[in-house]
């Protein structure tokens, strides 16, 4: 537990030490402020509840688009920088397994694009000063949040053992979301049990339940076994470079 807690701690704090963490959290809060900001003033006309605002926070386009692009980004990192700086070979032959170093590497990135969302804590304080919220529906929009950042973070540790270049595999990443996020916009066209299968992978029904206070367990249970499953082929592609390096 303690060597895996250190790989945790390090691919954290690894973040920012460089450059682009910085980045990635100045143009997120900024993004974020402007569409917040954006929300309040659609919300400002005579009878509209604030506390709407967060549900939008949650649900806007610009939510999804955002999140597409910046999970790439900050897992792009997480295996070629390894390969670059010549340090795959020293964590390979440590006493951790692979499966160890995966998780280490995932939650560390976890972590940091949960740092991301820290400061929108400041929206909630904000909203209740100014009206009365439940605490409820903020609480599961940001299980969400956490929910849908670790699954697709998932996806970019998996094709980040899949090369050596940073770029190549943003871009794996990037490829590997898109039918992820689209497949729920088939809903709308099928019928039948087609549209039933639809319906459960539908990511934008499950941040629109999950931000107005809905947690339905089917959505928790699809979230952790894609999770667990994008984790288990980073591990086996982990594995097999390092006995075909």
């Amino acid at each position: 537990m303690r060597k895996w807690l250190a790989i945790v701690g390090r691919e954290w704090r690894a973040y920012f030490f460089s450059p682009l963490a910085y980045v990635i959290l100045s143009a997120f809060l900024l993004v974020n402020g402007i569409i917040f900001y954006a929300i309040l003033s659609y919300l400002a006309a005579p009878g509209a509840g604030r506390g709407q605002a967060l549900v939008l926070l949650f649900t806007n386009t610009y939510f999804w688009i955002f999140n597409l692009f910046v999970v790439p980004i900050i897992a792009m990192r997480l295996f070629p920088e390894e390969r670059r700086s010549g340090t795959i070979e020293s964590l390979l032959t440590a006493p951790v397994s692979e499966t160890e170093v995966v998780l280490g590497k995932w939650f560390g990135a976890v972590g940091f694009f949960l740092t991301l969302w820290a400061p929108t804590l400041l929206y909630v304080i904000f909203l209740r000063s100014q009206t009365k919220i439940d605490i409820g529906p903020v609480a599961s929009g940001y299980l969400g949040v956490a929910l849908l950042g670790g699954y697709f973070l998932a996806v970019g540790t998996f094709a980040s053992t899949l090369t050596k270049n940073q770029i190549v595999a943003a871009i794996l990443c990037f490829g590997m979301l898109i039918p992820i996020f689209s497949v729920g916009l088939l809903e709308s066209i099928l019928g039948g049990a087609g549209r039933d299968v639809v319906g459960y992978l539908n990511l934008w029904d499950h941040m629109d339940e999950l931000a107005r206070g809905v947690v339905d367990s089917r959505r928790i249970v699809y979230y952790l076994s894609g999770t667990a499953f994008f984790l288990f082929l980073a591990t086996v592609s982990l594995a097999a470079r390092k006995e075909n390096p």
